[in-house]
């Protein structure tokens, strides 16, 4: 019996004895958070946009004459 099977009967099996359903599968929401881990690692080591969307860094020095130098 594969784990979502035994999922599927545990939920049936609650819903008859008139019990609470049991929780979610793991792994489920696993993208949305390393999505978000991986944007909280970024913004921490200042590679990655931050919430408002501003520019990747490099960690190269601006060029001469640019607005961040």
């Amino acid at each position: 019996m594969s784990a979502l099977q035994q999922h599927l009967l545990d939920i049936h099996r609650a819903a008859r004895l008139s019990r609470p359903a049991p929780p979610p599968l793991p792994g489920r929401h696993d993208g949305a958070v390393l999505r978000a881990l991986y944007r909280c690692v970024a913004r921490r080591s200042g590679r990655g946009a931050g919430p408002s969307g501003g520019p990747h860094t490099t960690g190269r020095p601006a060029p001469p004459g640019s607005p961040g130098a």
